[in-house]
């Protein structure tokens, strides 16, 4: 049996199963399902060992008898993830069973629980069996970042339930709608999150999916409506996005990134080449034209046309399809949507006034800093007018982006506040890439220019550190001091030949010290902290691991200690 890209074997899942998102009643359960004969769990059993017995014959065609009162289970490996903690709950929604593992707990998983999945950590044959063995899930969707010898994995393709990877199963959920994939090396869930809230506040009964918390959001991760319009952060880890076939697909920037998938920078642009061929006949790309990663994607376009590059909207001759239109936007005043007069505000965002070919239309303010926030809002400017051009008025549409993109708080852990004690203010963010960490370093700088900048960096794998390991140390050294902690590798199984310590010794300018171990980096600055309690400090902490509990753990530390000072100097001399 031959295996495709997109799943581990060929199921007919989705032949039983179609999924609509059109319905009157939210209430209702959102699938409908091939009607099912009644069996008893003998004869449940025997059909299971025949089919055992035919899978070599008949491939993964397998659907299990089912009570008529009990729903499709659809188990998820890999659910702690972001991405895949989405699907699940998107499932919930959509009226099916779901059941979900992973090596470890997470945040995401906290709103899955309350939302009645079944979860459990750490992953056995056991988590894809009903108590009584007798029953099993209809389909198993696997996580990108979840090997192929994984136990669930192969029990479930030993008794023939189908597998599917996240991508096959994304192409499916999306097909029938308007599909807007944001994609690009960074910034794709602030521009996912932004563009769905904005959508959501013009009163779009959308879809969407993003891979990060949007507290906004109802859902966690998701909207969830019935109205034909998805917005999905699509991932380029695994080719994931190359399955999807968006109206308009948002490309944020094109850099080298997931070391451990592709080879250089090349091999990342050559998945985005093919990915722009998966846009629907007459549908639109929205571009930053400012990235030369991105732009250089239109040099090569579909059977080697090269359209010429030009400001504002073109469109790319094809021989399969008839074309798709082009829009950039950025910075420079060579784009058609973009930026002047950028100046960071009193609320702590950022404010621009945006413009169209040279034209000043609208003063523009939000609430989230740094310059890649404004790419970030521009990215949605472009798409809402490509999306409503036809339906509206372009001075009513810019007064609706003008009037809800203030309102967006952004993405937790992108900037995120923790809290504030005296002059120390601690911050958490994801960044996990080179020109991640230097654009939220510059975030900082321009939020609070007069305090002393403290970052503390977990590198996210060892392959990345390796391949990166110049730019992150250029990078860091726009702060004022950096503790560099150990690698958080959670894909790699051995340490490559350059680790965290090795980081921290090759950053020129501020110092830098290694503290491999958490808690010990939350002991230390409580220390250094408490001991000048005016001093003017931001602690920003920074890596895609488990470095966020070194925020709150902090602002503990310093709460307990201020109050232990302040009840010391509060007790009368004759105690």
């Amino acid at each position: 049996m031959s295996v495709p890209d997109s799943c581990f074997c060929r199921p007919k899942f989705f032949e039983k199963v179609k999924i609509h998102f059109q319905l009157n009643d939210l209430r209702c359960i959102n699938t409908v399902l091939e009607k099912c004969s009644l069996a008893s769990k003998e004869n449940r059993r025997i059909s299971l060992l025949t089919t055992r017995a035919a899978k070599g014959e008949r491939g993964c065609e397998v659907v299990h008898v089912k009570d008529q009162n009990k729903k499709d289970w659809i188990h998820f490996v890999g659910v702690g993830g972001c991405g895949l903690s989405a699907l699940a709950l998107l499932a919930v929604k959509q009226g099916f069973e779901v059941s979900g593992s992973d090596i470890k707990w997470s945040s995401f998983m906290d709103g899955l629980q309350q939302a009645g999945v079944r979860l459990n950590v750490g992953h056995s044959a056991l988590n894809i069996q009903s108590q009584s063995g007798s029953r099993f899930p209809n389909a198993i969707v696997v996580s990108s970042a979840i090997p192929q010898d994984n136990v669930e994995i192969l029990h479930a393709k030993s008794i023939g339930i189908p597998v599917y990877k996240r991508d096959y199963w994304l192409a499916k959920l999306t097909e029938n709608h308007k599909l807007i994939a944001i994609t690009g090396t960074h910034g794709k869930s602030t521009t996912a999150g932004l563009l769905a809230y904005v959508l959501k506040a013009m009163a779009d009964n959308l879809t969407a999916v993003v891979g990060a918390h949007v507290p906004q959001f109802p859902g966690g991760n998701i909207i969830w409506g019935d109205g034909q319009h998805f917005v999905l952060e699509a991932d380029e880890y695994d080719g994931c996005f190359l399955g999807l076939l968006p109206c308009i697909a948002v490309i944020t920037n094109v850099e080298w990134e997931h070391v451990d998938f592709f080879e250089d920078e090349e091999a990342v642009k050559t998945f985005y080449r093919r990915f722009l061929k998966r846009i629907r006949l007459g549908g639109h790309l929205i571009i930053c034209g400012d990235n030369l990663g991105a732009c250089s994607l239109l040099d090569h376009t579909r059977e080697g046309s090269k359209p010429k590059h030009a400001s504002g909207t073109m469109s790319v001759p094809s021989s399969d399809i008839d074309g798709y239109n082009i829009t950039t936007y950025g910075i420079s005043s060579t784009n058609e949507w973009h930026a002047s007069s950028i100046l960071p505000n009193s609320e702590g965002g950022i404010d621009y006034v945006l413009c169209h070919r040279g034209q000043p239309l609208a003063e523009i303010s939000l609430q989230i800093p740094g310059v890649h926030n404004v790419l970030n809002s521009l990215a949605v400017v472009a798409t809402v007018m490509a999306l409503f051009h036809d339906q509206r008025q372009r001075n009513e549409l810019i007064n609706s982006l003008k009037l809800h993109l203030p309102d967006f708080i952004g993405v937790s852990r992108r900037f995120e506040m923790i809290g504030k004690l005296h002059g120390c203010h601690i911050y958490d963010d994801y960044a996990h890439h080179p020109t991640e960490v230097y654009m939220v370093l510059q975030a900082a700088r321009h939020t609070f220019p007069l305090k002393r900048l403290l970052v503390v960096f977990q590198p996210h794998t060892f392959s990345r550190l390796a391949a990166l390991k110049d730019d992150f140390a250029i990078a860091l050294s726009y702060a004022d001091h950096i503790v560099i902690t150990a690698v958080y590798s959670v894909r790699e199984v051995a340490p490559w030949n350059f680790c965290g310590k090795d980081l921290a010794t090759s950053i020129i300018g501020p110092p830098s010290e290694y503290i491999p171990v958490l808690d010990d980096v939350v002991d230390k600055l409580a220390v250094e902290i408490s001991e000048d309690p005016l001093s003017q400090i931001v602690v920003l902490t920074l890596g895609a691991g488990d470095i966020n509990t070194v925020g709150p753990k902090l602002l503990h530390e310093l709460q307990n200690r201020y109050a232990m000072q302040n009840l010391s100097t509060s007790q009368p001399s004759w105690l």
